[in-house]
């Protein structure tokens, strides 16, 4: 087959000749972003879990790259769309299964879902990600954690399909897991089965209105964000007994708090999220991006690594996977 673009009526036409579930045209990624922000691209919502392989191997065939998204909690994509397949993992991916204190969740189940689910039948370890805006899959992906846990703390196995359509079992030892990284690379999570612990009820409903509340009294995600934008420094700044230490806290400390960009704002609420006031652009945000590390980096002569994942026009990561 001659190379395709991913924009190609041709190519959305050869896609639903092979899988189940929705091709959209011309989608708005904004759709698809916590940011609200983003361009147009080709989006496949799968019915089935065998539908990400089919399509990913119908997109090596076309030499169309692709892009795998949540509920895109934790990206910006670009503001001219993405020249790449994006394929949405939600429905029909988000089924759960319990073998006693053992859980299967597929990936586009959302976490704060699975972390309810689970703590209502009496067990903790997902409970932790019960304010966390994004799905099982995504979470695996980028490790994601808060409260003291992360994901790598409890998987057991996770099932992803690689980029020829071939999926696999991959057991926790042979995941090289570290701080906001899984080493996936450029697989896809499609189901992930954990191991938890059980709990007294009333301890995890106690612990999850606790965490709750505070997500709710400290980060502004009444607004449209990504959570976290930096990674807390493990250098000097965070070795320190005194002043600031955490990234929200050298931000601040900088004088950023409220500092604006076009539409893009640093939160009033916390120093570490970048809001959208309703108007920003991917532009915007990364500029803010930068000014804000020129500054704390000029202050406090720390580097800040971003934690939201910068997306290029053809799918790929511009920061580390």
């Amino acid at each position: 087959m001659d190379r395709l673009s991913a924009r190609a009526s041709t190519f959305a036409r050869g896609l639903r000749e092979r899988v189940r579930g929705e091709v959209r045209e011309a989608e708005a990624l904004a759709a698809y972003s916590t940011y609200r922000i983003g361009g147009p691209a080709t989006v496949f919502l799968p019915g089935a879990a065998e539908d990400v392989g089919r399509a990913l191997a119908f997109a090596a065939e076309a030499g169309v790259p692709w892009f795998a998204v949540g509920l895109g909690s934790n990206l910006l994509f670009p503001d001219e769309g993405l020249d790449a397949l994006v394929i949405r993992i939600g429905k029909g991916l988000d089924a759960v299964r319990q073998d006693g204190d053992r859980w299967t969740i597929g990936a586009g189940l959302p976490a704060p879902i699975a972390a309810r689910r689970t703590a209502k039948a009496g067990f903790a370890g997902l409970h932790v990600f019960v304010g966390v805006p994004g799905t099982v899959g995504g979470g695996v992906y980028m490790n994601a954690g808060c409260h003291g846990g992360d994901w790598a703390m409890v998987i057991e196995r996770v099932t992803v399909v690689d980029p020829a359509g071939r999926d696999c079992v991959l057991h926790r030892d042979e995941i090289p897991f570290s701080y906001r990284r899984s080493g996936l690379g450029d697989r896809v999570v499609l189901e992930t089965t954990v191991h938890l612990r059980p709990e007294p009820q009333a301890h995890l409903d106690e612990e999850i209105a606790e965490m709750f509340q505070w997500r709710q009294r400290g980060t502004p995600f009444n607004q449209p964000c990504c959570g976290s934008v930096f990674q807390n420094p493990a250098g000097p700044s965070w070795k320190r007994d005194d002043g600031a230490r955490t990234a929200g806290q050298l931000i601040e400390a900088a004088g950023l708090k409220g500092e604006r960009f076009g539409g893009a704002q640093v939160s009033p609420m916390h120093a570490n999220y970048v809001v959208n006031t309703g108007s920003a652009t991917a532009a915007d945000v990364r500029g803010l991006i930068d000014r804000t590390r020129a500054e704390v980096a000029s202050r406090f002569g720390v580097t800040l690594e971003p934690e939201v994942k910068l997306i290029g026009r053809d799918g790929r990561y511009l920061n580390a996977e």
